[in-house]
């Protein structure tokens, strides 16, 4: 990934503009990495990747309820807490 300081994304904002299109580019302040400027259209990809996820993961959890596959949520907490788990 290309890496650029922040002085240098400010001064050099189309350059960057465009190198977002190809690929991603990190932006680094004080020599530490803050931002990651990305396209739009990988921008969307990211998005409907997370949804497909969340779809995902609430129709596992439906077919976990209706199958009776769930835990106490007090005693899952508890657990949680007290630093144990299964």
């Amino acid at each position: 990934m290309d890496t650029l300081s922040a002085n240098e994304a400010k001064t050099q904002f189309g350059d960057l503009l465009l190198k977002a299109q190809r690929a991603p580019i990190q932006i680094n302040k004080n020599g530490k990495p803050v931002a990651v400027v990305i396209s739009m259209d990988e921008y969307e990809s990211i998005k409907a990747l997370k949804l497909r996820l969340l779809q995902s993961r609430a129709t596992q959890t439906k077919a976990d309820i209706k199958a009776g596959n769930t835990v106490d949520g007090e005693a899952f907490f508890n657990d949680l807490e007290s630093g144990h788990h299964d």
